[in-house]
Order: C-alpha cells, then sequence, then structure tokens
C-alpha cells in the first residue's frame, strides 16, 4: 500500500498546492505566529516523529491549556475552526504520508501520551502499521467514539486492511467531508 500513498500523495499535493498556499497566506494575515505546527506523534513500531498540521489555534496553545481541545475552545482563531471544519488543516501530513512517517489510511497517530491507555499486545498491533490521515475510526464515529471504540476500530483495520478496505476508507472519508456525516 506504500506505493498507493505515495502515488496518491503526490497527486494531492500537486492538485492541492494552490489551496495549501492559500491557506498559508490567510493563517499568516489572520493571526500571529508560525503558518504550521509540528507536534510529536507516535508512528509505527512507536517511533516518534514531527507530524504536520496548518496551525489553528493561537500561538502558545499548549501552555494556555490542556492538550486536548474541547468543543468552542478559546484557543482556536476563526480562521483555525473552519480549517478543523473541513479538515483542512491536516492537508500538510500528505508531505508525513511521501516522509514514511504516516499512511493515508490507518489509525490516527497516538501523543506519546497515549501509549499509556493500551496494553502492551495492544500497543504492539496498532503500532505495527504507520498511522494514517483517516481510517476506520474517523470514518465511523470520529467525534463520538470512546478511546475503547476507536481502539477496536483500529485493530480492526489492522488486522483486515486490504486494498478494498483502503480504498472504502478514503471513499468514506470523502463522503463525509461533503456530508458533515460524522463530524
Amino acid at each position: 500500500m506504500r506505493v498507493l500513498d505515495i502515488t496518491f500523495a503526490v497527486i494531492g499535493i500537486i492538485l492541492l498546492l494552490p489551496i495549501m498556499l492559500v491557506i498559508s497566506v490567510l493563517i499568516k494575515f489572520t493571526s500571529n505566529g508560525s503558518v504550521t505546527f509540528h507536534h510529536k506523534r507516535v508512528g509505527r513500531h512507536c517511533r516518534t516523529f514531527n507530524c504536520l498540521k496548518f496551525r489553528s489555534m493561537v500561538t502558545g496553545a499548549d501552555r494556555i491549556g490542556s492538550y486536548m481541545t474541547a468543543k468552542n475552545d478559546s484557543r482556536i482563531t476563526p480562521f483555525g475552526s473552519f480549517l478543523r471544519k473541513y479538515s483542512l488543516d491536516e492537508l500538510p501530513q500528505l508531505f508525513n504520508v511521501l516522509l514514511g512517517h504516516m499512511s493515508l489510511v490507518g489509525p490516527r497517530p497516538d501523543t506519546p501520551m497515549q501509549l499509556d491507555i493500551y496494553s502492551e499486545e495492544e500497543k504492539e498491533l496498532r503500532h505495527s502499521i504507520r498511522p494514517g490521515i483517516t481510517g476506520l475510526a474517523q470514518v465511523r464515529a470520529r467525534h463520538v467514539a470512546t478511546n475503547k471504540n476507536r481502539l477496536r476500530y483500529d485493530l480492526f483495520y489492522v488486522r483486515k486492511q486490504s486494498v478494498a478496505l483502503y480504498f472504502w476508507i478514503i471513499y468514506k472519508t470523502i463522503v463525509n467531508l461533503i456530508t458533515k456525516e460524522s463530524y
């Protein structure tokens, strides 16, 4: 599936580059700070990497509140709210896919702090593949799934991954973005 990831990431970057440039300019004009946000995430074999996102929060948001964002979080910029609504803040992760840190489809990457919620067996299995920009938990129950349900979806994907499931998740992600299902 690595070939599919690279192919779709290159196509996505080429097609979305004008949008990413406009987003970059708008972030720069609407708030102080950098355009992108880099945060430590856990990837394949529990190796950490810098996950890229467009910055959607005020500079220093991690020092203002919890690492988890809440609904109507005051740290989210007005433009950042728009980016998050349409998942546009995730577009720079296409570069993470090219670098081999991520896949288009897989379990969402954990923060290092989240590793404590898994048993050793769960942690090893969940991190046996690259994390994804989208995944089964996102298309099934993005904002309503408990950690236990997300883990169930993630482990199901790891065990049953196939080209057909990969394309189905991409299809459902696009449908969900357009119709706002599960969002």
